[in-house]
Formats: C-alpha cells, structure tokens, sequence
C-alpha cells in the first residue's frame, strides 16, 4: 500500500472517532424532554456501537493489508541468490519485527502474517467484506481457519456462499456477519465437511485413530480431564448426562445443572453404576439423506447438536436400533427433512421434534444451547388467541424463554421452515439464523446406473443399511400444517 493511502485511511478512522465521541456528549436541546432525549441518547449509543464495530473490522482489514505489503517488501528486498539458512533468517526477522510493533508474541504474530496472507491472496470476497465492516475479524479468522486444507474451487465455494447475496446457493437467514462467531464457525464447519474434496468417511477414520483421554491440572484443587471421542459417543454421553441432571433437580437440590452434570458423569465413570444416579437414554436425533442411508453416497448425516457426522456412523445407530437416537430422513430434491421415526405418532411429540429439526437450537440470535435443553413456546400466546401450530412456535432456551416473557423481547415471523427472529425493547429487528438444507448428493451413474438401464447391476447394498421399506416416508407424519389447529380443536 502507499503511504498516501494509509494516511488517508488513518485519517478516516481518527475523523469517524471523533465523530462518534461527539455522540455521547452533547448537551440537552432546549425545548425537548429529558425523557425523549435520554431515548435518543440510547438510540444514538445503539447506532454508535454499529459503528464503532465497523470501524474495528475497517482497522483489521487495514492492518492484514499493512501487514501483507511489509512482507511483500521484505522479500523483495531479499537477494536472489539468497541461500535457504539466509532466507530462513529473513523469514524470523520479520516475524520478529511485526510481533514488536504489535506487541505480542513472536507465535502470534507468524499466525497473523499466515492469515494476513490468506486473505490477500485467496479470500478477496473476506477482505472486502472486513474493509467493508460487514464481518468483524473474528468472522474473517474463522473463514481462514475453516478453508484451511480446502482446494481453490472448495475455498471459493465456501466464501461465496456466506458472503456472496448472487451465489448458487447463498447461505439462509441473518448474514454471516451479523451471527456471532460461534455460530458462524458452526454454519462454516457444516459447509465444509459437505463440499470437502476428501470425503468425510476417510477423515473421519483417520481422525478415530487420535481418539484419547486428556488429564490437565489446574488451580485451586481442580483439574480438566477432556475425551477426543466419534462424535455419536460424545453426544451421547453428554445427552444422558444431561437427562440425569435434570433428572435430580429439585426443590431440596442445591447443586445446579453444570455441577449435577458433572458429578453424575464422574459417579458413572468411577463406579460404573453409579449409586442413587438415574441413567436415562435421551433422545438425539440423526437427520439422514435417504440415499446415504442406503449407501449409495457418501453425503454426511446431521447429528443434533453436533453437525455433519460420516454415514457409516449414521447407518450403524440405525441398524443397531439405538433407542437414543432417532432418525429422521431428507427430501433428496431439497434436503428439507421429510419424516420424523416412526416411534413420534403422538402429535405433542411429532410437533417438538419437528421443532427441533427446523431451529436446531434456540432461535435467539446467537444463542449455542441445542435443542435438547429447549423448551417449546408459543409466540403469541394461547389466552391470546396463539395457536399452537409450528409458525407460532418456537424452542428457546430456558434464559431466552424467561426474557421473553419478563422483558420487552418478542419473537416474530416464524414460518414451517425458518425460526422467529426477534424485535428487541427498542424496536430493533434481530434474525435468526436458519438451517442451511441441501439438495442430497445423487449417486454415481457410473457406479450405480438406474434401475431401467439395460444390464444394470442391482443397487449396491450397504454392509449396515436395514431394509429400506421400513424407512419409506410415512405420509401421515409428514408435518402436518396447516392442520394442526384443526387436530388440537378437535
């Protein structure tokens, strides 16, 4: 970059600060009420802190750009004919330099310049989208970190789906930028393990392979102990924990659901049947396409609460008939789900988890807590007039339950296929972030020709797959809106 650019761009910075202090201090206009003019005040602070934000993504944008050219500089003032011990030293030099002009450590400033890079070299539409203020730095670091390993066409694919409004198939909802980063890693991770070039089922069995058990001491007589476990483990254990939990609170309990989760995963582990410890098996759900089920692709299923797991995981739970795991199949034109197991006829329980399959988790913007922890509400409520069809209801999180109901905050314009957004106490309109539903990968025609075509071989059966027939769609638990009110009046 040339130094009358960089100027101009501090300029701009300093200029929009100056305008921003000048927000929080002025005086009280005559002829205007203290209570109107302390709601501007909080409108003008709300509209303030946009900014502010913008600005921060702005100066990270410019900072990557500095960087980049620093390096770029630096090389070129390398000699060509530079042996490699030479060009290894330049390489720590500038390291060295960036992490005291930054002030921090020489590891973290070797991270920045490989993002720095990254993203002036392969993610233009990320750069542009933090010059632009519409995705913060950690958005930009997530993006760098989830095409990591990603081929061109994978890299170009994923970026153009979340920042990209005229892509093939743009992501749903609220705008990549206006998730928080933990939920916008969530919704990048899913993309990438679909559209990865290796399939899931190889990186997954590599993966198994570094399976472990972690021991860490910490302070104050503590310790962390972690488990590098196949995600149907992991959300196993952890969902019947929780169930426990639940399970034991109580009036005459003082111990609150993290402590209870913990004790009863630690009385299990030690005594194996844990004493006066209920063990439940709760329901978690596996959204399987119908073809992945049957072994003719290899497309991800879709654990609740975790993400894409390989489909010979998928097809084994099914198989097994593992009671804590239902399954649920997808439309291959759309990846919509389709049907719920058939063991969820009662309507009360088809309904919840037809809820749980469209949010995936509480609908208020980014809020982590997954489905299972959630509780269904109506919108507008019953003695209102609310019904209790799936566009008037929602799951939120027992935190986002109560502010609903003891704050300003109400949930709005939630549809058969999209959770509420949200209208905050100041009449600002907050989206969700929707499920992001794929057309289901169709078979290789040269693997597995269709059924009419002349000396065909017959479909491929999967080693674990069931019959089929027992996983055809049921057309009576196909969700059945508009129909519910007329079901729930009856």
């Amino acid at each position: 970059m040339e130094s009358t650019a960089v100027a101009d761009a501090l300029d701009a910075v300093a200029a929009s600060v100056a305008a921003l202090s000048g927000l929080i201090k002025g005086a009280l206009p005559a002829g205007i009420a203290p209570s109107d003019h302390l709601r501007q005040m909080a409108d003008d602070c709300l509209d303030g802190l946009t900014i502010a934000s913008r600005l921060e993504a702005a100066s990270a944008a410019l900072k990557v750009q500095l960087a980049a050219t620093f390096v770029e500089a630096t090389k070129a003032m390398e000699s060509p004919s530079a042996s490699p011990q030479e060009r290894c030293a330049t390489d720590m030099a500038l390291v060295a330099e960036v992490a005291c002009v930054l002030t921090v450590s020489e590891r973290t400033a070797g991270a920045f310049l490989q993002e720095a890079r990254q993203l002036t070299t392969a993610l233009p539409l990320t750069l542009a989208s933090l010059q632009a203020g519409t995705i913060s730095w950690q958005h930009a670091r997530i993006l760098v970190d989830e095409t990591s390993g990603l081929d061109r066409a994978s890299t170009a694919g994923l970026e153009a789906h979340f920042l990209d409004p005229d892509a093939e198939n743009p992501a749903r909802g609220c705008p990549a930028g206006e998730l928080v980063p933990s939920r916008f890693r969530a919704k990048a991770r899913t993309w990438r393990e679909r559209h990865h070039s290796a399939s899931i089922e190889s990186r997954h069995r590599a993966s198994a392979r570094d399976r472990r058990l972690e021991f860490t001491p910490d302070r104050d007589g503590m310790a962390w102990l972690a488990a590098y476990l196949p995600a149907d483990t992991a959300a196993s254990i952890w969902n019947r924990a929780t169930a426990a939990a639940r399970d034991l609170q109580g009036p005459d309990e003082s111990r609150n659901l993290s402590q209870l989760r913990a004790d009863t995963a630690a009385s299990w582990l030690i005594a194996g049947v844990a004493e006066g410890v209920p063990s439940p098996k709760a329901q978690v759900l596996v959204t399987v396409p119908a073809l992945s089920l049957l072994g003719a692709t290899e497309e991800p299923a879709m654990l609740d609460g975790y993400g894409p797991i390989p489909p010979s995981m998928a097809r084994q739970l099914v198989a097994d008939g593992a009671s804590s795991f239902q399954r649920v199949l997808t439309d291959p034109a759309t990846g919509a789900p389709l049907e719920i197991g058939r063991s969820s006829y009662r309507v009360p329980n088809a309904l919840r988890q037809w809820l749980r399959l469209r949010d995936g988790k509480c609908p208020f913007p980014g809020c982590n807590n997954q489905s299972l922890d959630n509780e269904a509400d109506h919108a507008l409520a019953w003695h209102e007039g609310g019904t209790t069809g799936v566009s008037n209801l929602s799951q939120p999180c027992r935190k986002h339950h109560r502010l609903k109901h003891t704050t300003g905050w109400q949930p709005m314009d939630a549809s058969r296929d999209a959770p509420p957004g949200w209208m905050a106490p100041s009449g600002r309109r907050y989206t969700s972030e929707e499920q992001d539903w794929e057309p289901a990968w169709q078979p290789d025609a040269n693997l597995w020709p269709p059924a009419d075509t002349p000396d065909a071989p017959d479909a491929p059966d999967a080693p674990d797959a069931p019959d089929i027939g027992a996983y055809l769609p049921d057309p009576a638990l196909v969700d059945p809106l508009p129909d519910w009110e007329m079901w729930l009046a009856a």
